[in-house]
């Protein structure tokens, strides 16, 4: 058995010892947020925070995360109302969404770090982590009015 915190819960999990994080959160937690992208820690559909890092959660085997602290969308905000989430909304992001929650946790992790990036900074945080649709600009947007809340 494994132990750690998801999202403020102490859990245990009984998965493989190598079985990548992706698959417990999903598979075993039921917290679906966190997608499924390339599993090569290439795309970023799959960023979680480890200890408050920005991490990949496909790349990130869970016998390594014993007593680790493990926050995903689910986790960001109980109401889903954090800054970053309003945002967001209010930049109109999303077009297709699969890349959403990945972006909105490294720009959270990024926020954490630096709470008034500027553009360039913006961009060279977030660019591990893709947006098939291209919404760079209204990503830049909404972290930007995300950390004039924070």
């Amino acid at each position: 058995m494994i132990r750690l915190n998801v999202n403020d819960e102490e859990i245990e999990t009984d998965a493989e010892p190598d079985t990548a994080l992706l698959w417990v959160l999903r598979e075993h937690l039921g917290l679906t947020g966190t997608k499924f992208g390339c599993g090569a820690g290439m795309c970023g559909a799959c960023t979680v925070h480890i200890d408050g890092a920005a991490s990949f959660s496909c790349l990130t085997s869970i016998d390594s995360l014993e007593g680790a602290k493990v926050t995903t969308i689910e986790g960001l905000s109980p109401d889903g109302d954090h800054p970053l989430q309003r945002a967001w909304i209010a930049e109109q992001v999303p077009q297709c969404g699969y890349c959403q929650s990945g972006q909105i946790m490294r720009a959270a992790a990024l926020l954490e770090e630096n709470g008034n990036p500027e553009r360039a900074e913006i961009l060279e945080y977030m660019s591990p982590n893709l947006c098939r649709c291209g919404t760079y600009n209204r990503i830049v947007k909404a972290v930007q009015r995300a950390a004039r809340e924070v």
